[in-house]
C-alpha cells in the first residue's frame, strides 16, 4: 500500500555562497580574516561614507573563474557589477553590489554520485557578489548589535537548476562543492565559520506532474547535515499543507536546528523588489582569453581525475581512492608518498589506518601531522624487506617516530630492539620448544586440523616478545609438521 509521500516528488534546487580566499575584501583593502573582535576590519568604504568609491580585487575574480572552469562553466567575458537594493542594519550601503544579469559563469554543471549511479546537477550560474555584516540578536538584551567586520567579503553564490529530487541528492552535492572550493583554493569550505552557506530552494508536486510547485527558500544552513535535514522536513511540511488543502505561499524560511524545524521569516522577494542597476562607482569589465586560460592552467587534478588515476595506475580499491581523495592535501600526501616506494597499497593502507586514526584522536588534519611522506615510505620499506611486521610497525615504531620524528624508521627499529628475527638458526630452538611443549596439539593437526598452526604461530610470537618474522615462522612450522 503506497504512502502519502511516496504520491510526490521533491524538487530542490541550491544556492550556495563560498566566501573567496583573498586577503581583502572585494572592493577594499579591509582583512577579511575569520575571528576578529567586531568592527576592527572596517574602513571608511566598508561603512559606506559619503565620498568613497570601491575598488576591484583582481584576485577574487581569478577565484570565481577558477570556480567556473572547474564547473564545466561558459565564462562570461563581458562583465559589470549591479546594486541590488534593500534595507537591512547589516548593510551600510542600503545595497548590496552583486551581479545580476551578467554571471561571470554560465551554465555547467557538477556530478554527483547517487544510488541510481552518476547524475549531473546543472548549474544556472555562478555570480559574485558582497557579504553584508552580521546581526547579534544576544549581546544586548534590548537591541541588536551589529558587526560589520564581514560586510564587503568577496563572495561567489553557485546557483543550480531545479535538478535535485532528493535530501540525499542535496547532501552528495553539497559535499561535493565543498571538496571542489577546498581543491581549488578559492574557499575554505568551512561552514561552522560560515564560509560556505547553503540555502534549499524546496517544492513538492505530484509525480508525473510537469509543473513546479510554489516553494519555499530555507536560508542559511551552516552544515552539510543541516542541509539534509532542513529539507527532509520543509518537503514533509509542504505535503501535508497540500493533503489537507491549504494554500503554499512563497515565503523565506529559517531552520532551527535545535528542534529540526523550520519557520517563516517573511514572504519571499521578486527581482523587481531589489530595483537592479548598473553600479555607476565600478566600471564594466572585460576578460580576456589569456587571463582565462592562465586561471585554467593553475587548476590542479580534480577529485574524479585523481580517482581514476588511483585506480587504473596505482591498481587501488575504489573505496580507498575515494577515501584519499575526499582532501586535497591528504591526496597530494599520498602522491608525495608513493615518489619513494612502489608499493601504493601499503601507504594508503598506512593513511587510511594508523595515520587516519592519529588525526582523529587528535582532531587534527594531515598539515598538522610530522611525519615526512618519506617517513611513510620508509616504514612501508621496513615491512616489505622483513625487519618488522606491520603490527610491530603500526603499534611501535609508528608511535616512537612520533615522538622522534627526524630519525629513520630502520635506524629507530634497531635502537629500540624492535627488528623481527628472521634468521633459521635463531627461530628453530623456539619453534622447536614449542612443538614439543604442544605435542598432543601436533597430532591433533597432523590428523586433520590445520587450524592449529595459527596456535603454533601465535606461540612462537608470545616467546619471541613478536619479534619473530611470521612468514618465516610460518614456513619453517610447515616444514617440521610434514
Amino acid at each position: 500500500m503506497s504512502t502519502v509521500n511516496e504520491q510526490y516528488e521533491i524538487v530542490i534546487g541550491l544556492e550556495v555562497h563560498a566566501q573567496l580566499l583573498t586577503q581583502s575584501k572585494l572592493f577594499c583593502g579591509d582583512s577579511i580574516a575569520f575571528g576578529a573582535e567586531p568592527n576592527t576590519h572596517v574602513s571608511p568604504i566598508t561603512l559606506a561614507h559619503p565620498g568613497t568609491l570601491p575598488k576591484m580585487n583582481r584576485q577574487a575574480i581569478g577565484h570565481a573563474i577558477k570556480m567556473g572552469l572547474a564547473c564545466n562553466c561558459e565564462i562570461e567575458k563581458k562583465n559589470y557589477f549591479a546594486r541590488k537594493n534593500y534595507f537591512y542594519p547589516d548593510l551600510p550601503k542600503g545595497y548590496q553590489i552583486s551581479q545580476h544579469t551578467t554571471p561571470i559563469c554560465k551554465e555547467g554543471f557538477v556530478p554527483i554520485k547517487t544510488d541510481a549511479g552518476e547524475k549531473n546537477i546543472r548549474l544556472n550560474r555562478i555570480h559574485m557578489e558582497e557579504d553584508a555584516g552580521k546581526s547579534l540578536h544576544d549581546v544586548n538584551e534590548y537591541n541588536t548589535a551589529v558587526d560589520y567586520n564581514r560586510a564587503g567579503t568577496p563572495l561567489i553564490e553557485i546557483v543550480t537548476e531545479p535538478d535535485l529530487r532528493s535530501s540525499d541528492e542535496a547532501f552528495a552535492y553539497v559535499s561535493e562543492l565543498r571538496k571542489l572550493v577546498r581543491y581549488l583554493g578559492v574557499c575554505d569550505g568551512n561552514m561552522e565559520e560560515g564560509s560556505m552557506r547553503c540555502d534549499a530552494n524546496v517544492s513538492v508536486r505530484k509525480k508525473g506532474d510537469k509543473q513546479l510547485g510554489t516553494k519555499v527558500e530555507v536560508k542559511n544552513l551552516n552544515s552539510i547535515r543541516n542541509v539534509k535535514r532542513a529539507i527532509d522536513f520543509e518537503a514533509q511540511r509542504l505535503i501535508d499543507m497540500l493533503e489537507a488543502g491549504e494554500t503554499i505561499k512563497q515565503q523565506t524560511r529559517s531552520f532551527d536546528a535545535n528542534n529540526g524545524t523550520t519557520f517563516a521569516i517573511r514572504d519571499k522577494e521578486d527581482a523587481e523588489d531589489y530595483r537592479y542597476f548598473p553600479d555607476p562607482d565600478l566600471t564594466p569589465f572585460d576578460l580576456k582569453d589569456d587571463f582565462i586560460n592562465e586561471i585554467r592552467a593553475s587548476i590542479p587534478a580534480l577529485p574524479a581525475e585523481r580517482v581514476a588515476i588511483y585506480c587504473s595506475t596505482y591498481n587501488l580499491p575504489e573505496y580507498d581512492a575515494l577515501v584519499l581523495t575526499e582532501e586535497k592535501e591528504t591526496a597530494d600526501y599520498f602522491e608525495a608518498a608513493i615518489q619513494h616506494t612502489q608499493n601504493y597499497k601499503a601507504v594508503a593502507n598506512w593513511l587510511l589506518g594508523p595515520v587516519k586514526s592519529w588525526m582523529n584522536e587528535h582532531s587534527r588534519s594531515i598539515n598538522d601531522f610530522e611525519l615526512k611522506p618519506e617517513q611513510i615510505a620508509a616504514l612501508v620499506q621496513c615491512v616489505d624487506d622483513g625487519k618488522l611486521s606491520f603490527s610491530t610497525a603500526s603499534t611501535k615504531l609508528f608511535q616512537l617516530l612520533l615522538q622522534n620524528p627526524t630519525v629513520a624508521p630502520a635506524v629507530l627499529a634497531e635502537q629500540n630492539n624492535l627488528i623481527q628475527q628472521s634468521d633459521s638458526s635463531e627461530l628453530e630452538p623456539v619453534i622447536d620448544a614449542v612443538l614439543e611443549q604442544l605435542a598432543d596439539k601436533v597430532a591433533a593437526y597432523k590428523k586433520g586440523k590445520k587450524g592449529l598452526l595459527a596456535l603454533f604461530v601465535g606461540e612462537v610470537m608470545k616467546r619471541t616478545k613478536g619479534k619473530a618474522d611470521p612468514k618465516k615462522t610460518n614456513e619453517i612450522i610447515l616444514e617440521k609438521l610434514k
